[in-house]
């Protein structure tokens, strides 16, 4: 019988449902991450008398930022990061980004290394809609790995 047809060992896809992140004296949970991706470069070169292809060499690796969505509570110890930012104690923080399951249990992490805070964002105020406050914060980093 195959794997597949034991429902016990499914690898069904992840619901979005919820997301946090930790920094260094940070814990905060998100509706919304995204930028968790990365590209890697691809130089075309030609050489003299091989008129039949291209040859491609492998350039530098370019780490999307990274984005986080949350509904504002007053009080946000990433914006109080950024601030610090503006201030000039330019901390680079590593930090975990863990997507969690309908039960709230860890099932994928992902780790950046020397993030800054490049951005942060309120949401437009518009009292004609009962929408949430949403703050976005930016984060620029020097690499994500897969840690579970």
């Amino acid at each position: 019988m195959a794997s597949n047809a034991n429902p016990g060992n499914r690898k069904d896809p992840l619901p979005v449902f919820c997301f946090s992140i930790e920094l260094p004296g940070v814990t905060a949970f998100f509706k919304s991450v995204s930028g968790l991706k990365f590209e890697t470069e691809a130089i075309p070169v030609r050489e003299g008398g091989a008129n039949d292809t291209t040859f491609m060499l492998v350039g530098a690796t370019k780490w999307s930022p990274i984005v986080l969505k949350n509904g504002f509570t007053g009080g946000s110890d990433l914006l109080k990061w950024r601030n610090e930012w503006l201030g000039g104690q330019m901390t680079r923080r590593n930090g975990i980004i863990t997507q969690f399951n309908t039960a709230r249990q860890e099932m994928a992490k992902w780790e950046f290394v020397r993030g800054w805070p490049t951005k942060w964002e309120m949401a437009e105020f518009d009292a004609s809609k009962s929408e949430l406050a949403i703050e976005t914060l930016e984060i620029t980093h020097e690499g994500i790995k897969v840690t579970k």
